[in-house]
């Protein structure tokens, strides 16, 4: 029994993974491959779909056949929102997450935009306010070395954050410490969270804004953030483009 396309792309599989092919480098061309497994190109052009399919390699033009990066960043759990960092320090989420990758960062490395806007179902039951209410829409994109890795959107009363740097459209972070130290010197300091993520393929304006290759998924973040007496003071979403970040979680096993 010959060598089908899913046998094909097994074999490559496990050369990706073996190290064989290493990241960012190309795979031979599709002749030199159907040669190679004497198999026919068509075997091989088959066999590679579902290695795109899975994220493993992505078409370049005038390139070819590229192997994806592993995950170049570690996205941290509980750790990344400590208070020692954005309350006594000046390191907020994302730079957590960057220093814990040992990775460099700039303050443009987050750009935003700012505006007042309705609230939809999610933002208002999520905040406690009426659908098509006001309130502040604070989007960021975030970079690494001028490449998209994840978008988020953060949404907040108006009367809790009006006249505050988080609603001050310079990029970066909103001041020394982000937007968790400005709500606790509004007296609304963040105390406890809740995060959901689940997967999806991306929007085709996800896509675009993230630069992401065809076929891979976005991991998606609803956060809410609540004071110490349970009043959510911040809603927010993020988009992460699924490659670009390992999510890492160390906790105490709760009794």
């Amino acid at each position: 029994m010959g060598t089908g396309y899913r046998e094909l792309a097994a074999i490559l599989r496990d050369a990706i993974q073996r190290g064989d092919y290493a990241p960012d480098t190309t795979l031979p061309k599709q002749d030199e491959l159907a040669d190679e497994y004497d198999v026919n190109v068509n075997t091989v052009r088959k066999a590679v779909g579902v290695l795109e399919a899975e994220g493993l390699v992505t078409p370049i033009r005038r390139r070819g056949t590229v192997v994806r990066a592993r995950p170049p960043m570690k996205r941290l759990g509980k750790d990344r929102y400590a208070k020692s960092k954005w309350k006594y320090g000046d390191t907020v989420a994302f730079v957590a997450d960057r220093e814990a990758s040992g990775r460099d960062w700039k303050p443009t490395d987050q750009t935003q935009t700012v505006a007042k806007v309705e609230a939809d179902r999610e933002v208002a039951d999520a905040l406690g306010v009426m659908v098509g209410s006001p309130v502040y829409e604070r989007a960021r994109l975030v970079t690494d070395a001028g490449q998209p890795t994840h978008m988020l959107t953060s949404y907040y009363r108006p009367a809790d954050v009006e006249g505050t740097p988080i609603v001050d459209p310079t990029p970066g972070p909103a001041g020394r410490g982000g937007g968790f130290l400005v709500l606790t010197l509004q007296g609304l300091e963040p105390d406890t969270m809740t995060e959901t993520f689940y997967a999806r393929m991306p929007t085709p304006d996800e896509a675009e804004q993230l630069e992401l290759p065809a076929g891979e998924p976005v991991m998606v973040l609803q956060r809410r953030t609540y004071t110490g007496d349970g009043r959510v003071v911040e809603f927010a979403r993020g988009v992460h483009a699924a490659s670009r970040f390992s999510w890492t979680y160390t906790f105490k096993i709760p009794d």
